[in-house]
């Protein structure tokens, strides 16, 4: 079993929390897989062995280097050798959600990586905000899509309990990036072909808080509405 790091909330930045306060630098040194957002919720990020990409607003992916670049919300691994070997026929979203029933992981966290040719991929990418910041859910509400068709790529995310709900997003938080690094985004909908890659049942979730920040250390949790709000703000993934 391995560990999944978690910087941050999803209930902080349902509550306007949306300033950077950690670095890529920093994050990679606990996994170099993963998915988050930049400074401002400022777009889609994927991260595939060290790679980081983000996925933006017009459609773009760009290819972050500079390790003083800052995100204010993310999640990360480390590949496990106790990972699952999966060999997938066609399908699209509604069964790869499904995994979690056949694999038996609804009380654990997971991750799941999976790389193959694609039929076709929606996504999304959250358009950046500027402070005074606006809630998650009405940066949701403002969150352009894109429809990408006969693409190779690799889907990465996360799985997360019921009841985590509001520490994270629970049910499934999947990215996307096309080979080419041309294409991606927050993963929607797709139709797939032929898919290969692993999954990996976590047995520790280490979240890490954001303490030395003043405007994450005085917020006020957003308690009333935070399951339908981040449901909302998800996509309904």
């Amino acid at each position: 079993m391995s560990k999944i790091y978690q910087h941050s909330t999803l209930a902080a930045l349902m509550a306007k929390q949306m300033q950077g306060t950690t670095t890529i630098g920093e994050l990679l040194t606990h996994g170099d897989t993963g998915i988050g957002t930049l400074d401002g919720v400022d777009g889609e990020v994927i991260i595939l062995n060290g790679d980081v990409h983000q996925a933006d607003e017009f459609g773009n992916v760009n290819h972050i280097t500079d390790m003083d670049t800052k995100l204010p919300f993310a999640t990360v691994h480390f590949a496990s050798s106790d990972a699952i070997k999966l060999d997938l026929a066609p399908t699209d979203f509604a069964s790869l959600a499904d995994l979690q029933h056949g694999y038996h992981f609804t009380n654990n966290f997971a991750a799941l990586e999976l790389h193959g040719n694609f039929k076709d991929v929606l996504v999304r990418a959250a358009p950046k905000s500027t402070a005074p910041y606006p809630s998650l859910l009405e940066v949701a509400q403002k969150q352009p899509t894109f429809t990408a068709e006969n693409i190779s790529g690799t889907i990465v995310g996360y799985f997360a309990p019921e009841l985590y709900q509001g520490t994270v997003a629970a049910g499934w938080h999947l990215h996307f990036l096309s080979d080419d690094h041309t294409f991606g985004g927050h993963l929607l909908e797709t139709h797939t072909e032929q898919l290969q890659g692993t999954l990996e049942l976590m047995s520790d979730f280490q979240l890490h808080l954001p303490i030395e920040n003043e405007a994450f250390r005085d917020h006020t949790p957003m308690a009333d509405g935070l399951k339908e709000g981040i449901q909302a703000a998800e996509g309904g993934h």
